[in-house]
Protein backbone atom coordinates (compact mmCIF):
# COMPACT_ATOMS: atom_id res chain seq x y z
CA UNK A 1 0.00 0.00 0.00
CA UNK A 2 2.78 2.02 0.48
CA UNK A 3 4.28 1.81 -2.12
CA UNK A 4 1.18 2.68 -4.58
CA UNK A 5 0.65 5.61 -2.15
CA UNK A 6 4.21 6.81 -2.90
CA UNK A 7 3.90 5.64 -6.95
CA UNK A 8 0.73 8.17 -7.18
CA UNK A 9 2.00 10.86 -5.25
CA UNK A 10 5.39 10.35 -7.99
CA UNK A 11 2.78 11.20 -10.46
CA UNK A 12 0.89 13.67 -9.30
CA UNK A 13 3.89 15.59 -8.79
CA UNK A 14 5.82 14.49 -12.34
CA UNK A 15 2.48 15.38 -14.37
CA UNK A 16 0.72 18.58 -12.58
CA UNK A 17 3.28 20.22 -10.64
CA UNK A 18 5.43 20.62 -13.54
CA UNK A 19 3.22 21.97 -16.21
CA UNK A 20 3.25 26.01 -16.54
CA UNK A 21 -0.62 27.18 -16.36
CA UNK A 22 1.07 30.18 -18.76
CA UNK A 23 3.63 30.68 -21.16
CA UNK A 24 6.66 32.42 -19.96
CA UNK A 25 6.07 32.03 -16.52
CA UNK A 26 9.18 32.08 -14.59
CA UNK A 27 7.18 29.78 -12.05
CA UNK A 28 3.57 28.87 -11.27
CA UNK A 29 1.61 28.92 -8.13
CA UNK A 30 1.65 25.43 -8.14
CA UNK A 31 5.69 24.61 -6.89
CA UNK A 32 4.16 26.73 -3.80
CA UNK A 33 3.57 24.75 -0.44
CA UNK A 34 0.34 25.45 0.71
CA UNK A 35 0.72 24.75 4.35
CA UNK A 36 3.84 25.12 7.22
CA UNK A 37 3.98 22.91 9.91
CA UNK A 38 5.06 22.56 13.88
CA UNK A 39 6.48 19.67 14.98
CA UNK A 40 4.19 18.78 16.52
CA UNK A 41 2.36 18.11 13.47
CA UNK A 42 4.95 16.35 12.12
CA UNK A 43 5.64 14.39 14.86
CA UNK A 44 1.97 12.78 14.57
CA UNK A 45 3.12 11.89 10.44
CA UNK A 46 3.74 8.66 9.31
CA UNK A 47 7.30 8.60 7.24
CA UNK A 48 5.10 7.90 3.93
CA UNK A 49 3.53 11.56 4.56
CA UNK A 50 6.78 13.47 5.74
CA UNK A 51 8.68 11.85 2.74
CA UNK A 52 5.85 13.51 0.43
CA UNK A 53 5.82 16.85 2.35
CA UNK A 54 10.65 16.89 2.06
CA UNK A 55 10.18 16.58 -1.42
CA UNK A 56 7.30 18.84 -1.94
CA UNK A 57 9.74 21.77 -0.18
CA UNK A 58 12.22 21.06 -2.16
CA UNK A 59 10.50 21.03 -5.63
CA UNK A 60 9.59 24.93 -4.43
CA UNK A 61 13.25 25.53 -3.33
CA UNK A 62 14.72 24.36 -6.75
CA UNK A 63 11.76 26.30 -8.53
CA UNK A 64 11.98 29.85 -7.16
CA UNK A 65 15.38 29.81 -5.85
CA UNK A 66 17.36 30.92 -9.34
CA UNK A 67 14.93 33.48 -10.49
CA UNK A 68 15.22 34.56 -6.53
CA UNK A 69 17.11 38.47 -8.05
CA UNK A 70 14.00 38.53 -10.47
CA UNK A 71 10.72 37.95 -8.91
CA UNK A 72 9.36 36.50 -5.71
CA UNK A 73 6.29 36.20 -7.01
CA UNK A 74 4.57 33.34 -8.75
CA UNK A 75 2.81 34.17 -12.09
CA UNK A 76 5.78 36.60 -13.23
CA UNK A 77 6.15 36.67 -16.60
CA UNK A 78 8.58 37.38 -19.00
CA UNK A 79 7.11 40.79 -20.02
CA UNK A 80 6.41 41.65 -16.70
CA UNK A 81 10.23 41.81 -15.39
CA UNK A 82 10.30 44.51 -19.01
CA UNK A 83 12.41 41.19 -20.34
CA UNK A 84 11.55 40.63 -24.04
CA UNK A 85 9.11 37.70 -24.98
CA UNK A 86 10.68 37.08 -28.62
CA UNK A 87 11.56 33.65 -29.85
CA UNK A 88 14.92 33.35 -28.13
CA UNK A 89 14.02 34.18 -24.78
CA UNK A 90 10.70 32.12 -25.06
CA UNK A 91 13.03 29.30 -25.95
CA UNK A 92 15.57 29.87 -23.41
CA UNK A 93 12.64 29.87 -20.41
CA UNK A 94 11.08 26.71 -21.98
CA UNK A 95 14.66 24.85 -22.32
CA UNK A 96 15.00 25.75 -18.42
CA UNK A 97 11.45 24.37 -17.48
CA UNK A 98 11.76 20.91 -19.48
CA UNK A 99 15.39 20.81 -17.89
CA UNK A 100 14.65 21.46 -14.51
CA UNK A 101 11.47 18.78 -14.95
CA UNK A 102 13.66 15.96 -15.74
CA UNK A 103 16.23 17.09 -13.07
CA UNK A 104 13.79 16.81 -10.64
CA UNK A 105 12.01 13.58 -11.43
CA UNK A 106 15.91 12.40 -11.07
CA UNK A 107 16.20 14.28 -7.52
CA UNK A 108 12.53 12.78 -6.80
CA UNK A 109 13.60 8.73 -7.74
CA UNK A 110 16.28 9.06 -5.66
CA UNK A 111 14.65 10.72 -2.88
CA UNK A 112 12.33 8.36 -2.34
CA UNK A 113 14.56 5.55 -2.79
CA UNK A 114 17.18 7.07 -0.46
CA UNK A 115 15.53 9.84 2.08
CA UNK A 116 13.42 6.76 3.12
CA UNK A 117 15.80 4.69 5.13
CA UNK A 118 16.71 8.52 6.87
CA UNK A 119 15.90 8.58 10.45
CA UNK A 120 11.94 9.69 10.99
CA UNK A 121 13.14 12.54 13.58
CA UNK A 122 16.14 13.87 10.79
CA UNK A 123 13.40 14.14 8.14
CA UNK A 124 11.01 16.27 10.57
CA UNK A 125 14.30 18.75 11.08
CA UNK A 126 14.47 19.26 7.42
CA UNK A 127 11.29 19.88 6.93
CA UNK A 128 11.10 22.27 9.23
CA UNK A 129 14.53 23.91 8.29
CA UNK A 130 13.04 23.70 4.44
CA UNK A 131 10.06 25.59 5.40
CA UNK A 132 12.05 28.55 7.14
CA UNK A 133 14.25 28.91 3.45
CA UNK A 134 10.85 29.06 2.11
CA UNK A 135 9.26 31.78 4.10
CA UNK A 136 12.67 33.60 3.28
CA UNK A 137 12.19 32.97 -0.39
CA UNK A 138 8.31 34.25 -0.07
CA UNK A 139 9.39 37.41 1.89
CA UNK A 140 12.56 38.40 -0.54
CA UNK A 141 15.59 39.93 -0.74
CA UNK A 142 14.66 43.29 0.05
CA UNK A 143 12.29 42.60 3.05
CA UNK A 144 13.99 42.54 6.58
CA UNK A 145 13.82 38.52 7.89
Amino acid sequence: MRLITLLLFTFFITNTGFAQTKKNVLFNEKVQTPKFHNINELGELKKGELLKLYIRRIYEIQSVLPFMSLTKEPGTTLADLGIRENSDNTKILDKYHEVHTEAFRSTNDMMMEFVAYADTEKIILSILYFEEIIKKLRIGINEDY
